[in-house]
């Protein structure tokens, strides 16, 4: 049997503590947030998490690591979550993308060493 942690309320109510915790004009990404929570969370299940969410869960400030909406074809207006974000001074490329280098936030304790080696992917 596969146990389905999405539907399990401790496991939302860590996705949505973390959420609410992010600043304006600040965001996170999924997978970050995945990895934070550690074993268990995936980006994936924390989007499929995000979709839940109640109204007191600032969900606009989770976007995908590459700094895109993921929720412009979900959402009615369309490209919802991008316009609350914009009013939350949050600048977007043409191609729809934002800055995730310099806007993302960490809660305390999760901060990137900057001593560490730089990443060859970014």
């Amino acid at each position: 049997m596969i146990l389905n942690l999405t539907n399990d309320k401790n496991y939302r109510k860590r996705v949505y503590d973390l959420v609410r915790q992010i600043p304006k004009g600040r965001v996170m990404t999924y997978g970050q947030i995945a990895a934070i929570l550690g074993e268990g969370y995936t980006a994936r299940t924390v989007g499929y998490v995000m979709h839940g969410a109640d109204d007191d869960v600032p969900w606009q400030r989770v976007i995908n690591s590459q700094g895109k909406c993921s929720t412009g074809r979900l959402t009615i207006p369309m490209n919802l979550q991008q316009e609350i974000l914009e009013s939350e001074g949050i600048e977007f490329s043409s191609a729809g993308r934002c800055d995730v280098k310099t806007l993302v936030w960490y809660p305390v304790g999760f901060e990137p060493d900057d001593d560490a080696q730089p990443s060859l992917l970014t």
